[in-house]
């Protein structure tokens, strides 16, 4: 019998979902996960011209965003 150890991040998704949705176009989420780079390019264009922001919203909603390390959000 083999045991899986699943990675997950140590940043809660209910969070990012919260600062996506309020700061969303300011790349907050972004800053909150760790992906600084990505955080400043959304500040810079407005969330990627609003379609990143909506991307992001979706990804974070269905589990298949990440945070910096590769590692996908825990659930509260």
């Amino acid at each position: 019998m083999e045991n899986y150890v699943t990675i997950s991040s140590d940043k809660s998704k209910k969070t990012a979902l919260i600062l996506c949705a309020c700061g969303g176009f300011l790349g907050l989420h972004h800053f909150y996960v760790g992906n600084i780079g990505k955080g400043l390019l959304y500040m810079f264009t407005a969330g990627l011209f609003v379609f990143g922001w909506i991307s992001d919203i979706i990804k974070i909603s269905t589990g298949s965003f990440k945070d910096n390390a590769g590692a996908p959000l825990r659930k509260n």
